[in-house]
């Protein structure tokens, strides 16, 4: 059995066989039944935590919720996860450091998968992917455009882009470069030649640094023909995207995120089969 904790720990081919599991989630009915899932997610969670709540459900299994607080328990975490697998059959987890996730799988024999950490979102990741191989055909040659900080979508994406192969730069004051990927610190010079303009959030403290890094419908002009703007939610229209490329059809719409159900069904199919 396997965990899914860094897109980087896959061939392509095996990321690329998940795609085949969720294209064909239909044949997997009850592939979950008589198995519990635990889950660990913060109670902000809405998107990941219902998907993979969901998707439990359909495929026959039962879902247990915890807090992630329940980790930081003065119990050294293999103990945890020693009594803990003795009931649970895989583990969702969403925790801020990575090596917690890290520490769970190699205390277990039972996958661990990651639901975000402060460094990636490979669920996230590998839904978006999913719903660009079924409007792009050729998603994985098509030039990917980060806009945002250093953080964990702009990692997540970079990520992304070693395990699968294709092309990432990334738009933000200099300051704010991702380790490893070039950075255009002039948006309008970044966008032309590209295809999936992808955004994050801005924090706080970050906004006044970010103004000239605002996607518009006339910024999305200037990207190749068909271009495509998939903003990571939350998102924050007058922020890092504007109202009217909202309202424009650059954007892939809330429907995108759909393809979070199956593929997060793919994923534990693919993690629990032998």
């Amino acid at each position: 059995m396997k965990s899914f904790i860094k897109l980087t720990d896959f061939k392509k081919s095996e990321l690329l066989e998940i795609f085949k599991i969720a294209d064909s989630i239909e044949q997997y009915e009850g592939f979950l039944k008589g198995k519990t899932i635990v889950m660990f997610f913060p109670s902000s969670s809405i998107r990941t935590r219902v998907s993979f709540e969901k998707g439990i459900f359909l495929l026959g299994g039962q879902s247990i919720l915890f807090d992630p607080a329940t980790l930081d328990k003065k119990k050294d975490i293999r103990d945890v996860c020693g009594y803990l697998q003795n009931w649970a059959d895989a583990v969702i987890v969403r925790y801020p450091d990575i090596t917690m996730l890290d520490k769970m799988a190699a205390a277990m024999t039972i996958p661990v998968i990651n639901a975000l950490t402060n460094d990636n979102h490979p669920c996230e990741m590998m839904s978006d992917l999913y719903a660009l191989s079924k409007v792009r055909a050729d998603y994985l040659k098509d030039e990917y455009l980060f806009v945002g900080a250093d953080g964990n979508i702009g990692r997540a994406w970079k990520e992304a882009s070693e395990a699968l192969g294709f092309s990432l730069t990334q738009s933000s004051p200099a300051k704010y470069q991702i380790s490893g990927v070039t950075c255009n610190d002039n948006l309008k010079n970044a966008l032309e030649g590209k295809d999936i303009i992808c955004t994050d959030s801005i924090p706080s403290n970050m906004i006044g640094e970010f103004k000239d890094y605002q996607i518009s419908k006339d910024l999305m002009g200037v990207a190749n023909k068909g271009a495509i703007l998939n903003p990571c939610p939350p998102f924050y229209r007058g922020e890092e995207v504007t109202e009217d490329v909202i309202d424009s059809d650059y954007f892939v719409g809330y429907e995108f995120k759909q393809s979070l159900l199956k593929v997060q069904q793919a994923i534990l199919i693919y993690c629990l089969s032998d």
